[in-house]
């Protein structure tokens, strides 16, 4: 095991920067520590040079909390980023997971954890990043108090790595800090925007005129909204549960008080069983949660923002939604357009949580259907439910509600759940769940056994050291059987993310379980299949080997080459009709401009 007497130097820093959505930070100053000499130095801007003032070599571990910000300001400033990243954020965010932590995972929380002081007065730190966020000028009284704020910081962390020390797993610590700097590069690259449909989507009146003018459209389908006095358009329950009655729709869950559920996840839910309902759902979302288009959108046509490594419990990236390209609703994912001369690639594992399932039980039957390349399919063929040439083309619906199904009972939904969930009967969703136990009894031995020992025990861990503790707060059977499968999926991410980077492929997202990379347009496909076989190297990684092997996971891939846009068929209809919209839009104000008149905010 790795020690960190095994290296020359320890380099503690911290810089402060200020920043303004989608672009990248603007560096205002550097505070570092260094051991064993146990010098600490500070230096503003306008005295960093074009290489770093410290080492950044093999032989040196650079000490950080929440390390993306720090690299991300090595990139800023055009530095070559550590070897060797020591991000004492996830080491904390391990040690606390599953456990309540009153003062939060962020630096002051782990002071407060490990029974520290305050490295800075909370008020006064407040004010200073509001200043800081603010930018320049900067008066000469206020630089030397953000200098001092700076090098308490890193003095912070000098306090806290003894106490956080004997949870170190060094060799595991320096692999999460290098997927860490593989995010930074990320969020240094951002994801390239269509900047000629973006800024339309961005502008609060365009946005709210298309907002209004989509509800008519989609609700021709449906109608389920009305237009109140305010004018606004407004969401009926009352017409809802007319519409469900004239369609069948008999299984909508509802409250304790009786009245239809309209939370965002059970409509979520209720879509997959029922896709007709998919466009409303959408709209709804449109109507209660964008009510701006908050993408964080550089200058330069990219979307960045901090990525936010291990911020779930089961280890994955949690991006601020509002800001993120892949998080508000997928048919914004179409302003996905690579520039001249450029591709995107969106990258995939297929079946993934199916397989990890699999392979964690080491469960025969769960392992054949994964290799018979549509483990949602040969479930539904093995059953009776779908004809033994079905394919994933000719059996769309089918194949989607199987997947949905197989996935939910695996984490141990309950009958009347899924009958929601799929649009079945009770009795039908009760006789998938015995399908499923009887063909895959092995898994279903392991998951109980899995279940019992994280109760007895009170953690549970990855192969590759990432925890999660029960009893405080995870005592939920289903999120205790989930977090197997998720977090090592978040396992294998970061191999292929680390992989990646280091043979130099252009990585600009993680998304859950895929990855969506850039390159020029001659070769494209060649970091494709180099990143593809990465991605199945790093699957073989975790997944458990078996006496016919070693088990890996397969991928899928889509390629967009300028001038193409990124889409995604979930949205394809909404986008169209945005589009439309925006067009009419332009097409009223230039009428309006050409008449004299200007439309009103």
């Amino acid at each position: 095991m790795t020690s960190l007497n095994d290296f020359e130097q320890v380099i503690f820093s911290d810089f402060e920067f200020a920043t303004k959505p989608g672009e990248r930070p603007d560096v205002v100053c550097l505070g570092w520590h260094e051991w064993p000499s146990g010098q600490t130095y500070r230096l503003w801007r306008d005295q960093l040079g074009a290489d770093p003032p410290y080492r950044t070599d093999a032989r040196v571990v650079h000490l950080q909390f929440v390390s993306n910000a720090e690299l991300g300001c090595h990139l800023s400033q055009s530095w070559p980023l550590p070897v060797n990243v020591l991000d004492l954020n996830p080491v904390f965010r391990c040690i606390t997971n599953g456990r309540t932590v009153p003062e939060g995972r962020g630096l002051h929380g782990a002071l407060a954890y490990f029974h520290l002081p305050p490295s800075f007065d909370s008020i006064r730190k407040a004010e200073l990043q509001k200043r800081i966020a603010q930018g320049w000028p900067f008066t000469a009284k206020e630089r030397e108090e953000i200098l001092r704020y700076v090098t308490s910081d890193v003095d912070a962390m000098v306090s806290l790595l003894p106490k956080m020390l004997p949870y170190i797993d060094l060799d595991i610590a320096l692999h999460w800090g290098e997927f860490v700097a593989s995010l930074a590069r990320m969020e240094h690259a951002g994801v390239p925007i269509d900047m000629e449909i973006f800024p339309l989507l961005a502008d609060e009146n365009v946005w709210r005129y298309a907002r209004d003018a989509m509800v008519p459209t989609i609700d021709a389908a449906y109608g389920v909204f009305v237009k109140g006095p305010d004018g606004d358009w407004h969401f009926s329950m009352e017409l809802f549960e007319q519409y469900l009655a004239r369609n069948g729709i008999t299984d909508w869950p509802r409250t304790k008080e009786g009245k239809l559920s309209t939370k965002r996840k059970v409509f979520e839910n209720m879509t997959k069983g029922h896709p007709q309902l998919e466009a409303l759902r959408q709209l709804r979302y449109v109507r209660d949660k964008l009510r701006k288009i908050k993408l964080a959108v550089g200058a330069d046509g990219r979307n960045r923002t901090v990525l936010w490594p291990f911020k779930s419990k089961t280890g994955r990236t949690q991006p601020k939604a509002s800001q993120w390209i892949f998080s508000p609703a997928v048919w914004l994912r179409s302003s996905i357009k690579p520039g001249p001369g450029m591709a995107v690639a969106y990258n995939d594992y297929s079946s993934m949580e199916f397989m990890i399932a699999a392979s964690l039980s080491n469960d025969p039957v769960m392992i054949e259907f994964y290799q018979t390349g549509d483990p949602y399919l040969t479930f539904a063929k093995r059953v009776g439910a779908a004809p033994p040439d079905a394919t994933k083309h000719t059996h769309a619906v089918l194949r989607e509600r199987y997947k949905t199904g197989l996935l939910a009972i695996q984490y141990g939904v309950q009958a009347e759940t899924l009958a929601g969930r799929l649009g079945i009967s009770t009795f039908a969703a009760h006789e998938m769940i015995a399908q499923h136990r009887q063909l895959f009894a092995v898994y279903w031995q392991w998951a109980d056994d899995w279940l019992a020992r994280a109760l007895d025990t009170g953690a549970m861990r990855t192969v590759l050291g990432w925890e999660c503790r029960t009893g405080i707060t995870e005592f939920n059977s289903r999120s205790i059987m989930n977090f197997p499968v998720q977090a090592h999926g978040a396992d294998i991410l970061r191999i292929a993310c680390v992989w990646a980077t280091r043979y130099g492929i252009r990585l600009l997202a993680p998304v859950h379980d895929a990855l969506l990379i850039e390159a020029p347009i001659d070769q494209i496909e060649t970091d494709v299949a180099f990143l593809r076989e990465i991605m199945r190297r790093a699957s073989r990684v975790v997944l458990n080997p078996t006496a016919d092997g070693t088990l890996e996971l397969r991928t899928d891939f889509k390629i967009v080459r300028y001038p193409e846009r990124y889409t995604d068929p979930r949205g394809d209809a909404i986008w169209a009709d945005v589009l439309g919209l925006l067009a009419k839009y332009q097409q009223e104000e230039a009428a309006n401009a050409e008449a004299g008149h200007t439309r009103s905010g």
